[in-house]
């Protein structure tokens, strides 16, 4: 079986016969950052094994919130996404060390807490299989606050949620709106908001008499970045920070539109998950407040290219994304 690192390196020569950086990793084996083999670095952002995290220290009243049980175990069992993008969550270039703004910012959070992190990659879905279960005490996977999941969860919000539409770069095309994407093929990952927000799109344009979004799926991150460097898909729409750090990373593809995660009315939020009425949400919070204050929450939103999607303050359950 190959490695992460040789079927990333199969796809990216699919991709050009130029040289390149990387291609950012997806949700498949090939979930590095990319880089040539010895490659320290995507752009500013560090790729290597050794981190050198920014670390936090046990503030005691902030501890006292969490749960008695959890404070007796002393771990916080944490799920990530396996299929996350650089930088948000990624192997880095050893193929086995998990890397990316996630990690670090949960490493922040079990710190201030006085808990040892316990991570666990899994598949979108079963991120939330996770919390239903209790085998998770939290998920810090670029999920988004929605009304429909605070039926059932509880959130403590960390980054702004915004979502980029990625064309290549000789592309003379901007995306502002709705019909600007009439009748273009777009490619998305299934059960995200972005692809409800491009159903949503779809939909509004075909009322107002224009073309439908031709709307593809693929089951890889170089999937989606081979058939946009084919010509197959016109663009494709992901979370900013992983487009960004494959603009960043690759050099053949530039952000066409941005927006925020919730839609048009309202900005989304990025939050800390954990089960409704499971007791963390407010230790959550004030844990992340406690590393907005200190500083230490914008060194590492700034390590990984992602200072302008800083909160102000970590807000529990605020408005999400409306239900369908």
């Amino acid at each position: 079986m190959h490695s992460r690192r040789t079927a990333l390196a199969a796809a990216l020569a699919l991709l050009t016969a130029a040289p390149l950086l990387s291609a950012c990793g997806g949700d498949s084996d090939a979930a590095t950052g990319g880089g040539r083999p010895g490659t320290k670095k995507v752009d500013s952002i560090d790729i290597g094994p050794d981190q050198h995290r920014v670390r936090g220290r046990k503030v005691g009243s902030i501890a006292a919130l969490v749960p008695a049980k959890v404070r007796a175990r002393g771990t916080l069992r944490l799920g990530g996404g396996a299929d996350s993008t650089a930088p948000l969550g990624f192997y880095a270039t050893d193929d086995k060390t998990r890397i990316g703004s996630e990690v670090d910012l949960a490493v922040l959070v079990a710190d201030t807490l006085g808990l040892k992190p316990a991570f666990e990659q899994v598949s979108w879905e079963n991120l939330f299989v996770g919390l239903d279960s209790g085998k998770f005490d939290g998920v810090f996977g670029n999920v988004t606050v929605t009304e429909e999941r605070k039926e059932k969860y509880d959130f403590a919000t960390y980054r702004l949620d915004n979502i980029a539409f990625e064309a290549k770069k000789d592309v003379d095309w901007k995306v502002d709106g709705p019909a600007d994407v009439a009748g273009k093929s777009i490619a998305v990952s299934s059960g995200t908001n972005q692809e409800k927000i491009l159903v949503d799109w779809s939909k509004q344009n075909e009322k107002a008499g224009r073309k439908p979004v031709d709307i593809k799926y693929f089951q890889k991150d170089s999937d989606y970045y081979l058939a946009l460097q084919s010509g197959r898909i016109d663009a494709y729409l992901g979370p900013n920070p992983s487009a960004a750090y494959h603009v960043a990373s690759a050099g053949q593809t530039k952000i066409v539109g941005r927006l925020s995660g919730a839609g048009d009315a309202l900005q989304g939020e990025i939050a800390a998950t954990t089960k409704k009425d499971s007791g963390l949400v407010d230790a959550y919070a004030a844990a992340l407040n406690h590393v907005i204050k200190d500083g230490s929450y914008a060194k590492v939103l700034k390590r990984w290219g992602l200072s302008g999607e800083a909160v102000k303050t970590s807000r529990i359950n605020p408005p999400g994304l409306p239900k369908p």
